[in-house]
């Protein structure tokens, strides 16, 4: 199912595919909230921007967000200031209020319609024992010069025991933003392009880069890679550094007055709370039930969490939509915005968002574009892409590099335990046949398709995501349908298939 985002939208200008080779100063390959705030100012600075992307503007991770606007990155400053000390946390938390006050301007001098309003910002907890990590907290924020506020009060209908407040953050419809984006970016000269799946860039002559695409070529001096998670393999391998997290999210008519506020928990199950006005309505949004991406999950266990959850304080609410979406989580919880590597010069990266892109992807578009225009970012320090420190998050590095290990080459080698007639119509699992494991799914109608569940990224074998009738690579993120139709990279190759007679 589409997200409200997604389905309160017409599709942005319907733009074209590339169709014939082309030249730019910049090149920026992906049109999420990233990819279109950096062709924003970029274009407005007078470059000549080319930005390619292999969908419809803003499907993927900027389409299935909640769209919060905040600098309170749950409870974030504690933890920053114990690894990283207290300026750098200082530094971060300016530069994500920064950018709310950066896409407010952006909204106000393009006029657009997005939505915009100002809330609270809350992390909370209903549990005794997780109260210390709230106090913590406040004490945190508050020796940075931030102010915030401890509650024990807030407008949602259940009880807590206290939460951190941070006013003035905000929320708005994300695909009415990024359609205000493209329309100043068409007014500055920049050029956008979709259905444009880009498969390489490489080094030109006369310190320019040829972005290739499934049609046609684009030639620039500069490239910025914006497509969530980083494709070019060799060299930058972020395929090291992150992994990806999947959420789900659900749009409720409650049938009641809701509150005001942004709200979360910090701890699981994880719950995420907002409101957004819809066809005269105004809806409950409820987020959660996160988990690794390619790890098996249930109804139950993502959106099925959600709507009980709904139900629990509005026993008469109305699921109108679900969806999911896809973070880049790097082992830190830091973001990579700066070049991609230093063997590739001219060529920058944002990637690592965590589950707050709307502020982050603003603070990465600010410090690239200074990049590009050869100008100082006091907050470029924060996110080096470069940075080499010994990995705080033993365990996430374990559970990674195991999770890698088994479908790279473990599992590949060991004999399927499914049987092709134990797959139940509408599901899919992997079986052997001939010793060569296929990826089969059934449709409801008994309709059978069958894939090579090798990932076409780096070869991890896939799994079956019953939930969403998708193949998922366990190790990077990628994700594909039932027909083997790449929808989420770093894969872009579609999987094998095999011919089958249905008859």
């Amino acid at each position: 199912m589409n997200s409200l985002w997604l389905d309160s939208t017409e599709k942005t200008k319907n733009f074209k595919s590339l169709s014939h080779d082309r030249e730019a100063d910049v090149c920026i390959i992906g049109a999420g909230i990233f990819g279109l705030t950096c062709a924003y100012y970029l274009s407005h600075l007078g470059f000549q921007v080319a930005v390619l992307e292999k969908d419809n503007i803003g499907e993927k991770a900027t389409g299935h967000t909640t769209a919060k606007i905040t600098s309170q990155h749950s409870l974030f400053y504690d933890y920053l200031i114990n690894s990283n000390g207290k300026k750098f946390a200082s530094d971060y938390l300016e530069a994500n209020e920064k950018a709310i006050e950066n896409i407010k301007e952006i909204i106000d001098t393009e006029k657009i319609k997005c939505d915009f309003e100002y809330q609270n910002s809350y992390v909370y907890t209903t549990k005794k024992p997780e109260l210390e990590a709230i106090k913590k907290e406040v004490s945190a924020v508050e020796s940075l010069g931030f102010p915030c506020e401890f509650v024990t009060k807030t407008g949602l209908p259940f009880e807590i025991e206290g939460a951190i407040c941070f006013k003035n953050q905000a929320q708005f419809h994300p695909l009415k933003y990024l359609s205000g984006l493209c329309d100043a970016i068409s007014s500055h000269h920049g050029k956008i392009y979709t259905d444009t799946v880009v498969t390489n860039v490489e080094k030109s002559t006369n310190d320019s880069y040829i972005i290739s695409t499934n049609q046609a070529n684009v030639k620039s001096k500069f490239v910025i890679v914006a497509t969530h998670y980083p494709f070019i393999n060799f060299p930058g391998m972020y395929f090291l550094k992150m992994y990806q997290s999947t959420s789900y999210i659900i749009a409720v008519d409650t049938k009641k007055t809701l509150f005001n506020g942004m709200y979360i928990n910090d701890t699981n199950p994880i719950f995420s709370y907002r409101t957004v006005k819809y066809k005269g309505k105004e809806l409950l949004l409820i987020g959660g039930g996160d988990h690794k991406t390619g790890q098996p999950s249930c109804y139950q266990d993502t959106y099925g969490i959600l709507e009980q959850e709904a139900k629990k304080f509005y026993p008469d609410a109305e699921i109108l939509y679900r969806w999911n979406t896809r973070d880049c989580i790097s082992l830190d919880k830091i973001p990579y915005i700066g070049p991609y590597s230093t063997v590739m010069p001219n060529v920058f990266v944002g990637t690592g968002f965590k589950k707050w892109g709307m502020t982050l992807s603003n603070v990465g578009a600010n410090i690239v574009t200074d990049e590009i225009c050869h100008k100082e970012n006091k907050f470029a320090y924060l996110f080096k892409t470069s940075r080499l420190k010994p990995i705080k998050n033993r365990d996430e590095m374990k559970n990674m590099l195991v999770q890698s290990t088994n479908s790279l080459l473990v599992e590949k080698f060991k004999s399927a335990n499914m049987s092709f007639d134990k797959i139940q119509n509408d599901s899919g699992s992997i079986v052997e046949i001939n010793h060569e494991k296929v990826g089969i799914y059934k449709s409801p109608e008994g309709k059978i398709f069958a894939v090579k569940p090798i990932c076409t990224h780096l070869g991890c074998l896939l799994s079956w995501n019953d939930v969403d009738k998708t193949w998922d690579c366990p190790c990077h993120g990628s994700r594909f349908d039932y027909q083997g139709k790449n929808m989420y990279d770093p894969a872009f190759k579609n999987l094998d298939v095999y011919s089958l007679d249905n008859e």
